[in-house]
C-alpha cells in the first residue's frame, strides 16, 4: 500500500466525504459494483451462521462449515489482538475491534495463506498480489527497487495485509519488538493496517467512519459488503487452529492455493480500485513492543455474542490520488503504542462493540 493495497485501482473521480457522524453515502458511480474475479481480492462470504451456540465445536464426525471458518491460525489471531491492545492504549478514540484486522486479513490473504508462518509470525513464503501494472489493475511503477515484492519495474502488494512498498514506507510498524519492520510479518503488518484504519481521527464505534476506513483500503461497494460480512462473522465466535491448518480461499489471489489470473485483472473491469486516502500520515511511531516476537498460541475463545456494525455499501471518503495501492493514509506521525512485555499474548477475547473500550495496556504474556 502507498496508500492503497492491492485490491484498489485508478480513474475515480472524488466524492464528498459524509460527516464523522453519518454512515457513508449510498453508491456513487465512482464505487464498483460487480465482484472481480482476478485475483485482486478474495469475495467468499462467511457461512450463514446456525442457532447452535457460537465457538461451539460440532459433534464428533461433523464437518461444521460454521465451525470451520470460524478458526484462525494461532498466530495470526495473537497479531490481530495484539495489534488491537496496543492500539487501545496509543488511539483510545479509535476503537479499533481486532476481528476488523481479521476481515481483512482473511479477504486480503485468507489470513497469510492459512497461517503459513514461522514462530516470529513472519510468512514461510512471499505473499504477492498482482501486477500493478495498469492491465486492470492500478499502474504503480516501481518504487523499492524489488526490494520488498521482487519486482523492478512495478509494485506488487506484499504480505498478509498486502501493503504496497510505498505505502508500507509510511506505514511501517514493527509490531513484534525485532527492531524490523517487515510487511511479510503478522505482527507488523496488522499493527501498520491497525494505524492506518485509525488514520484521520476516525472512531471505529461510528459505521460512517468505519465504512471510510475499509473503503480507503478499497474503494468498492462489494469489498466493503465482504470485509463488514467477515467483521459480523468474526464478532459472533473464533477460535485459534494450528498454525499452517487455517482454511485456505477458494478465490484466486493472493495467499490461495489458486494463482492470481493471468489477463492481470480484466475480468469484470479489475478488482483494485484505489481508496480514498487519509489526509494525514501516522501520528507517531508505535513503539516497537519489547523482547522479539511472541510466538502466540492463544487457547480457543467463547465470544459472547455482540451486534454487526451498521454497514453501508459505498463509500465515505473520496478517493485519493492514483498510484501505489495498498493502505495509505498520511496522517500525521503515527501513534505511539506503549512497550509491552514479552511473551505471547494472551487468550483471545471477543470485545463488545458496543461497550466501552477497556483500559488501556499491553496484552499478557503467556508462560
Amino acid at each position: 500500500m502507498v496508500a492503497l493495497t492491492a485490491s484498489q485501482a485508478p480513474g475515480l473521480l472524488p466524492a464528498a466525504p459524509p460527516r464523522p457522524d453519518e454512515p457513508a453515502a449510498g453508491p456513487s458511480a465512482s464505487v464498483r459494483e460487480q465482484p472481480p474475479a482476478d485475483g485482486s481480492y478474495h469475495t467468499e462470504l462467511p457461512p450463514l451462521v446456525s442457532p447452535r451456540p457460537p465457538s461451539s465445536p460440532p459433534a464428533v464426525g461433523v464437518i461444521d462449515p460454521v465451525w470451520t471458518q470460524e478458526g484462525i491460525p494461532a498466530t495470526v489471531l495473537a497479531a490481530y489482538q495484539q495489534a488491537e491492545a496496543r492500539l487501545r492504549h496509543a488511539e483510545p478514540r479509535c476503537h479499533l475491534p481486532w476481528q476488523l484486522l481479521a476481515a481483512l486479513g482473511k479477504v486480503e490473504s485468507g489470513h497469510a495463506g492459512g497461517g503459513r508462518v514461522d514462530a516470529h509470525g513472519t510468512t514461510l513464503t512471499p505473499i504477492l498480489g498482482p501486477v500493478l501494472n495498469g492491465a486492470g489493475f492500478a499502474d504503480v511503477a516501481d518504487t523499492d527497487h524489488g526490494a520488498l515484492d521482487g519486482d523492478t519495474r512495478y509494485d506488487r502488494a506484499v504480505g498478509p495485509m498486502q501493503f504496497i512498498p510505498s505505502t508500507w514506507s509510511t506505514w511501517a510498524q514493527d509490531g513484534n519488538g525485532d527492531s524490523r519492520k517487515d510487511p511479510n510479518n503478522v505482527f507488523d503488518a496488522a499493527l501498520a493496517a491497525g494505524v492506518y484504519l485509525c488514520a484521520d481521527s476516525r472512531d471505529l464505534s461510528v459505521p460512517g467512519d468505519l465504512d471510510r476506513a475499509v473503503l480507503s483500503y478499497n474503494h468498492s461497494a462489494d469489498y466493503l459488503r465482504t470485509v463488514l460480512s467477515w467483521l459480523e462473522f468474526y464478532r459472533r465466535g473464533t477460535h485459534a487452529v494450528p498454525d499452517g491448518k487455517g482454511v485456505l480461499p477458494t478465490t484466486p489471489g493472493a495467499g490461495s492455493a489458486r494463482q492470481i489470473d493471468d489477463d492481470h485483472g480484466k475480468k469484470q473491469g479489475g478488482g483494485i480500485v484505489i481508496g480514498p486516502q487519509p489526509s494525514s500520515g501516522p501520528s507517531a511511531s508505535v513503539p516497537a513492543r519489547p523482547g522479539g516476537s511472541p510466538s502466540a498460541s492463544p487457547p480457543p475463545q467463547s465470544p459472547s455474542p455482540s451486534p454487526s456494525p451498521s454497514a453501508s455499501d459505498s463509500p465515505g471518503p473520496s478517493p485519493s490520488p492514483s498510484g501505489s495501492t495498498s493502505p495509505g493514509p498520511s496522517p500525521s506521525g503515527s501513534p505511539g503504542l506503549p512497550d509491552c512485555p514479552t511473551g505471547s499474548p494472551s487468550a483471545p477475547t471477543t470485545p463488545d462493540p458496543t461497550g466501552t473500550p477497556p483500559a488501556p495496556g499491553c496484552p499478557s504474556p503467556t508462560p
